[in-house]
């Protein structure tokens, strides 16, 4: 079997492991605040991730106070990922809009009647929109994460319809994960490597 040659990709070979090869999800947090300005760049570098017609439905809420992190934590169904979530420097909960379409006047001017197209649709067909661009708009929220030199935790398992109800009344929003954000202990392996596919059981060329 051919081995992949790194050399192939134009990041460099240490950005590769920062992002990809040796970044972990990991439960060990230094007791350092992640700043606004911190977040503002994240989302300053995702925020280039494409979209399908530049939708851009994902929506973030930064979980700082204490009396938000209880809540939240209330609503994750693990024990484990409570534990984490309470104990996280910062917690962000995503989700994505669904009514992205009524901001279409600002993300995608150049066609106009993009806005109509997605007011005439089934609901359920602006919905699942939505959840999808969010969803790949996750993604790019946790590179960016490990771009920032910070780990990322993502939960999803929480009760969805009491976190959306508590953190998004009015039911515009919908929550996709939680993430829990932060400066990872030094040498804290965080969950180890698990086992990938190989290229030929997911590629195929026809």
């Amino acid at each position: 079997m051919t081995q992949p040659d790194s050399a192939e990709l134009m990041l460099a070979e240490d950005a590769q492991d920062m992002l990809f090869r040796e970044a972990r999800t990991v439960t060990d947090f230094q007791d350092v605040p992640v700043s606004d300005a911190r977040m503002r760049a994240i989302h300053d570098l995702i925020k280039h991730g494409p979209t399908a017609m530049n939708q851009q439905p994902l929506r973030a809420v930064l979980v700082r106070s204490e009396t938000a992190r209880g809540r939240l934590v209330e609503h994750v169904v693990d024990e484990n990922n409570k534990a984490e979530t309470r104990a996280a420097p910062l917690s962000v909960v995503l989700a994505a809009d669904l009514n992205f379409h009524l901001r279409f006047s600002e993300t995608f001017p150049v066609l106009p009647e993009a806005e109509q197209i997605y007011a005439e649709a089934e609901p359920e067909v602006r919905i699942a929109s939505a959840l999808m661009n969010a969803h790949i708009q996750l993604a790019y929220f946790i590179i960016g994460v490990r771009a920032a030199g910070l780990a990322a935790a993502p939960v999803t398992r929480f009760d969805h319809q009491a976190l959306d109800g508590d953190f998004f009344p009015g039911g515009k929003f919908q929550a996709v994960a939680v993430v829990n954000v932060g400066m990872p202990v030094q040498g804290s392996p965080g969950y180890p490597r698990l086992p990938r596919l190989r290229y030929d059981d997911v590629f195929t060329t026809v």
